[in-house]
C-alpha cells in the first residue's frame, strides 16, 4: 500500500517545550502526532493542489527525547514498515547545553549512485545521516541550510524528464522551473531519499535561501531584475519560488509566535470546519508583494540557545536595487538586523548564505567591481563592470560596499563592548562559494572579541578542477594585491578592520559541525567517501577539524 506521506516528517523548529513537525500528503486529511503517551493533531491546507500539515508539539519537557510516530487519518505512516533505520524523534532544548549545530549550502539532488557520485560527489548530507544512524556520529541541535537546497535554474534529469510530461521543454523557460508544481517536485526529489529523509524526521532544521532557490544571480542588480522581468516567464518563477519557499522552508523556521504574527498561518488558524482550506490564491498573491514591495516580508530571524544567539539573515530578497541607494539590506532589514547584535552572550552566530569576509582578493575585486559599475570610471566601464558582476557572481557583501561598511562597524561595537558586554567570539557561518574555509579578523583591528568567518559550501555541488584553479587565483593569488589597487584606483573605502584566511580553503562536499564547549568552539569540516564499490554507503570522514581556544590571545589550532 502507498504511503500517504510525500515527504517528511521533518521536525523544523524545537525548543525546550514545544517542537514543529512538517509533512506533505497525498490528499487532504488529518495529521496525528504520537510521542510519549500524548498525541497532537492538525489538518491539512493546500496550495496548488498539493497538501501540507504543521503539527504543533507544546507541553514537552525539557531535556526530552521522544520516539514519535505519524498518522495520516487514522492509518500510521511513520515509521515506514520495516525501516533500517533508528526511531525519528524529537529531542527539545535543554537549558544547560552545549550547542552542536551541523549546517552548510549548495546541495543538487541527482542519483546517489556511482554515475551521480561522478557528476557531483557523494552527498555529505546523506553520509553524516547514515554515520548519526549507526552511531558513530552525534546528533545535532540543529541542522541549518544556508542556501541553494535545491537548484530551480540548473536542473537535474530526473527533474528534465517530469518537465517533459507537463510542458514543451523546448519553450521558455526550457529546462529551468516554470511553477508551483515544477517546485513541489523539485523538493520531493531533493528530501525523499529514504537516508536524507530520516535525517530530517530526527534532527530539528532551519533554512534561508540563496540564489539558486530562484535563479543565478538572483537580485545581483536592477539590470539583472530588468532583464528577467522582460522574460515570458520570469514573474511565474518568482511566484512560484517565494510561495514553494514559505510552503516548504520558512514555515518551518518560525516560532508558534512568529507564526501566530504571520498572515497566511492567520489564514489556516481561522478556518472554521473539517473541510481543508486551500491558500493558492493568498500565497501567489503573497509571493507576489513580496518581490514586488520586499519591505513587506522579513524572511530572517533569531534563535537563542542560554547566551548563544544565532541571527539568520536574508541576503537575498532584502536587497535594495536602486542604483542610487544600492543596499544588500534594506533599511527596514539593516535596522532588524542592528538590534539584533547586542551583547551578554558568550557567542554570537551571524547565519548568512553569502559569506561576509571573502578572501581578500575576491574582496578587492568584487567592491572595484560594484564601484566601477556605478560610474567610477565612466559609462563604458560602467556597463563593462556590470557585465563581468553577472558573468562571475562579483555579488557577495564586498560588492554591497556601503552596507558592508555599516554592518562591519555594527561588529566593531559589539566585538568592542560598545553594546553590552563583548561576546568570545562573534562568528559568520555561510556558503555559497563552492569551497570552505575559516577566516579570522586581525585582532589588533578589533578590540575585545574574536570574529571569525567559517564557510561550508558544498554539501553537493563540486566545482571543476579548473574552476577551483580560477577560484584560488580570484581570492589568493595576485588578485589580491592587484584587487587592492583596483580598489583604491575607484575610489572604495577601506574596510574598518583586516582579516586572512587561516585555514582553508577546502573543495571537497562538506558538512560543517560547530560543538560548543567551556574552553573552546570546535569547527569541524566532513565529507563522504565511498569503499569497495559501495555507492550506497559512503563513509564519513573529517575534512579538518580547528579549535578555537576561548582565550582571545590563543592561537585557532587544527586538532
Amino acid at each position: 500500500m502507498a504511503s500517504p506521506l510525500i515527504l517528511g516528517p521533518m521536525l523544523r523548529h524545537v525548543d525546550e517545550t514545544s517542537a514543529t513537525i512538517w509533512v506533505e500528503t497525498e490528499d487532504a486529511g488529518r495529521v496525528r502526532v504520537r510521542a510519549g503517551g500524548r498525541a497532537w493533531e492538525a489538518r491539512t491546507f493546500a496550495v496548488h493542489d498539493h497538501h501540507y500539515a504543521l503539527v504543533e508539539l507544546d507541553g514537552l519537557e525539557p531535556g526530552a527525547v521522544l520516539p514519535y510516530e505519524v498518522d495520516v487519518d487514522g492509518e500510521r505512516a511513520w515509521p515506514e514498515p520495516d525501516s533500517e533505520y533508528p526511531a525519528s524523534v524529537v529531542a527539545t532544548w535543554e537549558s544547560g547545553r552545549r550547542l552542536r549545530l551541523a549546517y552548510g549550502s549548495c546541495r543538487t539532488s541527482v542519483p546517489h549512485d556511482l554515475a551521480g557520485n561522478l557528476t557531483h560527489g557523494v552527498d555529505a548530507m546523506r553520509a553524516f545521516a547514515l554515520a548519526l544512524a549507526e552511531g558513530s556520529a552525534e546528533r545535532p541541535d540543529l541542522l541549518m541550510f544556508l542556501g541553494d537546497q535545491v537548484y530551480a535554474d540548473i536542473t537535474s534529469q530526473e527533474m528534465q524528464e517530469f518537465i517533459r510530461d507537463k510542458r514543451d521543454i523546448d519553450e521558455e523557460p526550457g529546462e529551468e522551473l516554470k511553477d508551483y508544481e515544477e517546485y513541489a517536485h523539485l523538493y520531493r526529489l531533493a528530501w525523499s531519499d529514504p537516508a536524507n529523509r530520516w535525517l530530517l524526521s530526527t534532527v530539528p532544521s532551519a533554512m534561508i535561501f540563496d540564489d539558486h532557490d530562484v535563479r543565478d544571480d538572483w537580485n545581483a542588480s536592477q539590470d539583472w531584475k530588468r532583464r528577467m522581468e522582460a522574460t515570458s516567464w520570469w514573474h511565474g518563477r518568482i511566484v512560484a519560488g517565494l510561495g514553494s519557499y514559505w510552503v516548504y522552508q520558512h514555515l518551518g523556521n518560525l516560532t508558534a509566535e512568529e507564526r501566530a504574527g504571520d498572515e497566511l498561518w492567520q489564514r489556516i488558524a481561522r478556518h472554521d470546519g473539517d473541510d481543508e482550506p486551500d491558500l493558492t490564491d493568498e500565497v501567489d498573491a503573497f509571493a507576489d508583494r513580496s518581490d514586488r514591495e520586499p519591505m513587506s516580508v522579513r524572511w530572517s530571524y533569531t534563535r537563542d540557545f542560554d547566551d548563544i544567539r544565532l541571527v539568520v539573515v536574508d541576503s537575498r530578497a532584502a536587497r535594495r536595487l536602486d542604483p542610487d541607494a544600492r543596499a544588500l539590506l534594506d533599511p527596514d532589514e539593516l535596522d532588524w538586523f542592528d538590534a539584533q547584535l547586542r551583547g551578554g552572550f558568550r557567542h554570537v552566530l551571524i547565519a548568512t548564505s553569502l559569506p561576509f569576509l571573502l578572501p581578500m582578493g575576491l574582496h578587492h575585486v568584487e567592491a572595484w567591481d560594484e564601484a566601477i559599475s556605478q560610474g567610477a570610471w565612466g559609462r563604458r566601464a560602467a556597463r563593462a563592470g556590470e557585465v563581468l558582476r553577472q558573468a562571475v557572481d562579483l555579488e557577495h557583501w564586498a560588492a554591497w560596499q556601503d552596507t558592508f561598511q555599516k554592518v562591519a562597524r555594527m561588529i566593531r561595537e559589539l566585538a568592542g563592548g560598545e553594546r553590552g558586554s563583548a561576546p568570545q567570539n562573534v562568528l559568520f557561518l555561510a556558503g555559497d562559494v563552492h569551497y570552505s574555509y575559516l577566516a579570522e579578523v586581525d585582532r589588533d583591528d578589533v578590540p575585545g572579541s574574536r570574529v571569525l568567518q567559517a564557510v561550508c559550501s558544498p554539501i553537493r555541488n563540486p566545482l571543476p578542477r579548473v574552476m577551483r584553479w580560477f577560484s584560488v587565483v580570484m581570492s589568493y593569488g595576485a588578485a589580491t594585491p592587484v584587487g587592492r589597487l583596483a580598489a583604491r584606483s575607484a575610489k572604495v573605502p577601506d574596510a574598518p578592520f583586516r582579516w586572512r584566511t587561516v585555514k582553508g580553503p577546502w573543495f571537497a562536499n562538506n558538512l560543517a559541525m560547530l560543538v560548543d564547549a567551556p574552553d573552546e568552539l570546535g569547527l569541524s569540516w566532513h565529507t563522504g567517501v565511498v569503499d569497495g564499490g559501495d555507492e550506497a554507503h559512503p563513509r564519513l570522514e573529517p575534512v579538518a577539524a580547528l579549535r578555537v581556544p576561548a582565550d582571545r590571545d590563543g592561537e585557532v589550532t587544527s586538532t
